[in-house]
């Protein structure tokens, strides 16, 4: 058994198209084009910019805020790895090589050994904008690390 579809007319033979309908195909209903006006286009355009506006100023404030939690943790590392020098060594002999280093890059060369990962230099080993000074004096170990910032000495 076949069966057999027809499709019915469009329009009964009597009638006359609409005048939607008599439209050429690329402007018929079902045919148009998608595309968005220039008042669509601007309106979008400006919320972006709002919202770049907006999160700018919070992205850099970020980075800026990550960079110091950097130079504070550095910071503090430089602190331990003086207190493991002086326990390797003992308090008298980390003493006078400390004070015999003279400056801080030499005195940083003594502690590198105790910093894991440690750069070859202290400048390196500082986020860009930052400066530590190592204590004059590794006995007691009450002094800290000196932590210097674009805006001055940072407490930790």
């Amino acid at each position: 058994m076949v069966y057999q579809l027809t499709i019915p007319a469009t329009h009964p033979p009597n009638m006359k198209p609409t005048a939607m309908e008599s439209l050429p195909s690329h402007r018929s209903a079902k045919g148009l084009r998608s595309a968005f006006s220039l008042v669509e286009v601007l309106a979008a355009i400006t919320i972006i910019g709002i919202i770049t506006f907006l999160a700018v100023p919070n992205i850099v404030r970020v980075k800026q805020d990550a960079e110091e939690n950097l130079a504070r943790a550095r910071a503090e590392t430089l602190n331990m790895a003086i207190a493991a020098y002086v326990q390797a060594l003992g308090t008298n002999t980390a003493q006078s090589n400390w004070a015999g280093a003279g400056n801080d890059d030499a005195q940083y060369v003594l502690i590198r050994p105790y910093i894991a990962f440690a750069e070859t230099n202290r400048t390196l080993f500082t986020p860009s904008g930052y400066t530590n000074d190592l204590p004059a004096t590794i006995s007691p170990l009450t002094t800290k690390v000196i932590l210097n910032g674009p805006n001055g000495v940072i407490s930790y």
